[in-house]
């Protein structure tokens, strides 16, 4: 996208003082703009700060802005070798101001980060003059980055399947869910997926969370037969949706509420009420008309905070008996993500259709 030479305006967030510069930047082809981007968030702070506060949070950042083609890389490229026009910043920017708190987290190699952990709406509003539209944060407070305290669900479309198979399967996840005493929230993906969180008493680990997510899946499979999948290889799901356990694991984050997603049509990412899972579809929330919801119907994301009432959260109890009932019949654990170490417990991850020693065994 083209450069601005456009004066830089100054906005009062919530009581700070936010510059956003070259404001009339076009960050989505549509002729939506960069202060078009922070005014959109600052006009749902409250619902993007409690998604995202006291959370170690990485930014997706499209500091040139979206355009058709443009790629997603996994980290800041060089100046002088650039390999992507949007890119994951895990670690907290350099010059940012002094109230952007951090957080320390561990990636699964052993390594650590100081990754910024959003406390008011203004960091969401230097976040997006820095370029970010999509923030992902994780399951843990910054209290105790060890102890997960929500459930995420990812209803993952596969190719020949959209928005509507996943809005279908919803109804009997929310009821397996009150199964197992969980209460789940959903939410567009802002894509063609659809997000269930819930909330957690903040003492379970990562590989429970993990666990209890397989179980789940694998209860949805046996009840939906070929139309639900917790298959890892995309060779094996067919034409279903994939129930994404893998963002479970450490270090791997699904779109906080309300952030933009990088398309053509600048959809967000939308709470939803039960009722209505299967009566819209992820294009009609977007950086436009998602204010004007979110005036209307307030944070139905509230019960998901960090600072919510206790009462509201959940136990992982039944759900991991579950899973307990799933091993002791035989069922093994399912692979990691590839960037991973390998995984105590964890079967060979290696592709179908590329594993001889699976070859032999068919013969």
């Amino acid at each position: 996208m083209a450069g601005s030479k456009t004066p830089a305006v100054e906005l009062d967030v919530a009581g700070r003082t936010v510059r956003v510069t070259s404001p009339d930047r076009v960050v989505f082809p549509r002729g939506i703009t960069k202060l078009q981007v922070v005014e959109y968030f600052v006009a749902v702070s409250d619902g993007i700060t409690g998604a995202l506060l006291d959370r170690p949070t990485t930014l997706e950042r499209w500091p040139k802005g979206w355009h058709e083609g443009a790629r997603l890389t996994a980290r800041m490229p060089k100046p002088d070798d650039p390999k992507g026009d949007g890119f994951y910043q895990k670690r907290v920017p350099k010059g940012a101001p002094g109230y952007v708190e951090t957080a320390t987290i561990a990636f699964p190699s052993g390594r650590t980060a100081d990754e910024v952990c959003p406390t008011e709406p203004a960091v969401v509003a230097w976040a997006a003059n820095v370029g970010t539209l999509t923030f992902h944060p994780w399951p843990v407070r910054r209290d105790d980055v060890e102890a997960v305290d929500q459930l995420r669900i990812d209803l993952d479309p596969q190719p020949g399947t959209a928005f509507a198979e996943a809005a279908a399967v919803a109804p009997h996840l929310r009821e397996l869910l009150g199964e197992l005493n969980l209460i789940g929230y959903p939410k567009t993906s802002g894509g063609r997926g659809l997000h269930v969180f819930v909330p957690l008493e903040p003492r379970w680990t990562f590989t429970e969370g993990r666990r209890a997510t397989i179980a789940i899946g694998r209860e949805l499979e046996r009840r939906l037969p070929g139309k639900v999948t917790t298959r890892w290889w995309k060779e094996e799901r067919g034409e279903a949706i994939f129930v994404d356990y893998n963002q479970m694991a450490r270090d791997r984050t699904i779109a906080s509420a309300y952030s933009i997603r990088a398309n053509g049509r600048a959809t967000v990412s939308m709470p939803l009420e039960w009722d209505e899972v299967d009566k819209v579809h992820p294009d009609d929330f977007d950086v436009l008309t998602a204010p004007g919801r979110f005036a209307e119907r307030g944070d139905l994301f509230a019960a998901l905070r960090a600072d919510r009432d206790p009462e509201l959260d959940c136990s992982l109890d039944d759900a991991l008996e579950l899973a307990a009932r799933d091993e002791a019949d035989g069922l093994e654990d399912l692979p990691y993500p590839p960037e991973y170490p390998k995984m105590p417990g964890e079967p060979k991850r290696v592709q179908p259709s590329r594993d001889k020693d699976r070859d032999r065994t068919k013969d």
